[in-house]
């Protein structure tokens, strides 16, 4: 039963398991989706999905196989406006709404497709047009006994439109970080407290009876490093000037950083396009909230994992040139890149989050820096996908 479906989600890059996929037609079997292509829906992906990430791909294999309802993003932006701002429901008789409106899926997506091509105005309560608040079969807080929404909200959930509305985008890896997808990213960031450093001492009871079993009955001891809270963090924002964008996102991982209870310690700094011989307590990066450069690079210990944020873009001479500082009353002595050469050599555990597309950073402004940066700091793109690969490095042996 719906076997294409089964090689569909795994052709589509879904890891779905024969095990898993058998344990969703048991529940077939046994009526836990009441015929209800809605319940199938939610059965399908709490039993074959695995993690957060997957559930917009989920949503497109479920699209594709049930006969693909158009998506919202390819509905013109005009129509969404006039979408924007709901007119309430006026009164209708239900049965006469309901002999009227009840048609197949294919039918109704026919409908939907003409009146795309014939609507060149706002609609609303009637019965006919893509609008708000009447009987038609499209649009949305109105009613219909069928029909495709599009737009606002649910009142009455169908599971192709549930699927039709993915709202599981935010969660892809390949998606910059927003507030909802920072959960996902910070499960990964828990990883860097894991048993990763220090000397395996903590016997694993479970893996000495495995291996003792697997060495025919010869006592086999296994050890694991501990769980101890001993991470040591060190963020840099870059703040100001073409971060500008980026200053909600950064907000937002401040945050989250800030909240976190899994490090032994947390340094936050802030810098402007590159720091220098000062590194800033405060994001406006103003002189009375500073901190020497040098005095972070002598005192603070080895151990610190550096994570900096930052676009990397700036004029070249703000890397290359003495003097070559943004702000005209802060000369520096030394060039920014030397700077960030003296910085990674002490913190040898460096990453480097850009919050620019990484197909953009070889030619969009401050291509020049991000090359410079690159060939200094790993580098990644502040995505859910990045942000893993990046911690990832931070903790790895090299």
């Amino acid at each position: 039963m719906f076997i294409d479906l089964f090689y569909l989600m795994r052709a589509r890059g879904l890891n779905v398991s024969m095990n898993e996929w058998l344990s969703l037609m048991d529940a077939l079997e046994k009526g836990l989706c009441r015929n209800s292509l809605l319940e199938f829906y939610y059965l399908s992906r709490a039993i074959l999905i695995k993690t957060e990430a997957d559930f917009d791909k989920f949503d497109e294999v479920f699209l594709d196989y049930f006969d693909r309802i158009q998506h919202i993003e390819d509905i013109p932006q005009e129509l969404m406006d006039w979408l924007h701002d709901p007119k309430n429901m006026k009164k209708y008789d239900k049965d006469e709404v309901d002999a009227r409106t009840t048609y197949d899926l294919e039918k109704l997506r026919q409908m939907l497709e003409e009146r795309l091509q014939e609507q060149h105005e706002r609609h609303d309560g009637g019965q006919y047009w893509v609008g708000t608040g009447g009987t038609s079969t499209m649009g949305h807080s109105g009613y219909a006994a069928t029909g495709i929404r599009v737009g606002g909200k649910s009142q009455h959930r169908h599971a192709l439109q549930v699927a039709g509305e993915r709202d599981f985008r935010d969660f892809r890896e390949d998606n910059v970080l927003d507030q909802r997808s920072f959960q996902l990213a910070f499960r990964r960031l828990r990883q860097m407290t894991t048993r990763q450093d220090g000397p395996m001492d903590v016997l694993n009871l479970d893996r000495t009876i495995d291996e003792t079993c697997n060495n025919a009955g010869y006592l086999q001891l296994e050890f694991d490093r501990p769980r101890t809270n001993d991470i040591k963090v060190m963020v840099l924002f870059d703040s100001g000037g073409s971060m500008t964008p980026y200053a909600r996102l950064c907000s937002q991982l401040f945050q989250a950083v800030n909240r976190a209870n899994n490090f032994k310690d947390l340094k936050i700094f802030y810098f402007h396009n590159c720091w220098y011989s000062e590194l800033y307590t405060g994001p406006r990066c103003v002189y009375g909230e500073s901190v020497q450069t040098q005095w972070v690079i002598n005192n603070l210990s080895r151990d610190y994992k550096v994570i900096v944020v930052g676009d990397a873009s700036m004029a070249p001479s703000e890397l290359t040139w003495v003097g070559g500082s943004s702000y005209y009353n802060r000369y520096n002595a030394e060039t920014g890149l030397t700077w960030l050469n003296r910085f990674h050599s002490r913190f040898e555990k460096m990453v480097w989050f850009n919050p620019i597309p990484e197909a953009m950073w070889e030619y969009d402004y401050g291509y020049q820096t991000i090359e410079m940066i690159r060939n200094t700091v790993d580098m990644y793109q502040l995505t859910v996908e990045g942000l893993g690969r990046g911690l990832k490095k931070l903790v790895s042996a090299r």
